[in-house]
């Protein structure tokens, strides 16, 4: 039986893409699903795109996900190996050379200029613009004069000329292209290096991959990857085009209408486990309704019949929603470790905080689980447990109350709360609300400016979680400070 191979084989361009890590969960999956191995190669090819430091970046933001290859640039095993195909152009030349010598490639040696002025002519003769196979016909006597004067050239491929070209995705299945639609697209440039059709060909082959996966915008390039692998006399690969993935509008992701990148998500706060759950929705349709998947559950549900073709749509109101149902999961504990480089990165709190800063943050993670989507949405609305407040004393005034009424309530209330010994939530709301029933008071009189006393804030949490969080002495000088601003 023919071992089961994939890969992951992005370019090393920078910030990984929502729809790479789509892409490379989707492999890491069918790889799990179907008991095989997943490879990860690096297509550097096109230098002028490459940034430094890209394969780094990868590596973490996928340890950070929580997926892991089985062979690698990373990995000691190097039995396929060099898995960066800028260190393997002597392979893509050595290859090259037997598609020319079997005729199923040529030299080309065209230059800029003229292929401008082909497209330019094409393009006001209203047709597609395409190589016109200008030196797909040259002589052998021809080629040799050139080769000798040192004339700079491509390495095209030899497309079929009349006909149709039949290629097999597996979700889609059966695919026929003309022939006369196909173009004689390079191979080699000018400068040595592979183009992505002959270099992923060649490596796929040669690294046993049996499965090659990747976007929906690949199918044109399909049967000249067919036609290569026949051109070699070589077993064809599985071939799964992944769909679309577009946002709301209908339209390609891109910076304009929103973050696309993982990085960006991470720094924001989304959990790994969120972004998980989402991107494998994306395309993947479970059997059921439920729509809540671990990476490990994901590992055992996943399978390629149950991929769709049709686009997929990036809903950021459903990743807030994944985003928040694993935040509830956390423990007090972890969520506090989670959320405290945000905290720390807001000034709220200090690298190293002391015990009391500590128990407050620990006293605040089960209030912050219900209300917040983000982690980083927990220094923007909370940041009054931590810092001095500052509000209008109108804030303060609950419907037709004067300021004197409001000051005096708060007063009431400040005894009440400055005789309290049990300081535990519970407690507080059981004393407080048991004093306003038994005195006849209405709660709105005292409850609304007692919590924007203790928060400075329209929209908090109620004002017994809020003097729980802040604790005795610091809920007592709130209060006073409220009753001062009032009396000013």
């Amino acid at each position: 039986m023919k071992k089961i191979r994939l890969r992951f084989a992005p370019s090393p361009t920078g910030y990984v893409h929502l729809g790479s890590l789509r892409t490379v969960l989707f492999d890491y999956l069918l790889a799990k699903n179907l008991n095989g191995q997943l490879i990860l190669r690096l297509e550097d090819t096109d230098q002028s795109r490459q940034i430094q430091g890209a394969l780094d970046n990868l590596l973490e933001v996928c340890n950070w996900i929580g997926l892991e290859f089985d062979e690698g640039p990373h990995k000691e095993n190097q039995k396929y190996g060099p898995y960066i195909q800028s260190q393997r152009t002597d392979v893509y030349k050595k290859h090259a050379q037997k598609l020319i010598k079997n005729k199923s490639a040529y030299f080309c040696f065209c230059t800029k200029e003229r292929l401008e002025e082909m497209r330019s002519e094409q393009t006001k003769n209203k047709q597609a613009p395409k190589y016109d196979k200008k030196c797909r016909y040259l002589s052998k006597e021809e080629i040799d004069k050139n080769l000798q004067a040192n004339k700079a050239y491509v390495i095209r491929q030899k497309m079929p000329t009349e006909g149709e070209i039949k290629v097999y995705d597996e979700l889609r299945g059966e695919i026929t292209f003309k022939a006369n639609d196909l173009e004689d697209h390079i191979l080699m440039k000018s400068d040595g290096m592979p183009t992505y059709q002959l270099a992923s060909v060649v490596d796929d082959h040669l690294m046993e991959i049996s499965h090659v996966s990747r976007g929906e915008e690949w199918i044109p390039s399909l049967p000249k990857n067919v036609l290569l692998y026949q051109a070699f006399s070589w077993h064809v690969p599985k071939f799964i085009h992944f769909p679309l993935i577009l946002n709301k509008d209908g339209g390609k992701l891109s910076k304009r209408q929103g973050d696309v990148f993982v990085e960006d998500y991470r720094n924001q706060g989304y959990l790994p486990e969120a972004l998980i759950n989402f991107c494998a929705l994306l395309g993947w349709h479970p059997k059921g309704d439920n729509e809540i998947f671990t990476l490990s559950q994901l590992e055992k549900e996943f399978s390629l019949n149950s991929l769709g073709i049709s686009p997929a749509i990036f809903d950021i109101d459903k990743l807030q929603y994944f985003n928040g149902y694993y935040i509830r999961q956390k423990s007090d504990e972890n969520l506090y470790l989670l959320t405290k480089p945000f905290l720390v990165k807001a000034k709220l709190l200090s690298e190293n905080p002391k015990q009391e800063e500590r128990e407050k943050c620990l006293k605040l993670m089960p209030i912050a689980k219900e209300r917040i989507k983000t982690l980083n949405d927990l220094p923007f609305l909370f940041s009054f447990f931590f810092e001095d407040i500052e509000y209008e004393k109108s804030l303060l005034i609950w419907k037709n109350l004067s300021e004197k009424e409001v000051a005096d309530n708060l007063k009431e209330l400040l005894e009440i709360i400055e005789k309290i010994e049990n300081w535990q939530l519970e407690n507080l709301e059981k004393t407080i609300i048991s004093y306003l029933k038994e005195n006849n008071k209405k709660n709105g009189d005292y409850l609304w400016p007692l919590r924007v006393a203790l928060s400075g804030q329209k929209f908090s949490p109620s004002p017994f979680e809020n003097a729980y969080i802040l604790g005795k002495l610091a809920s007592i000088k709130r209060i006073k400070d409220a009753i001062s601003l009032l009396s000013y």
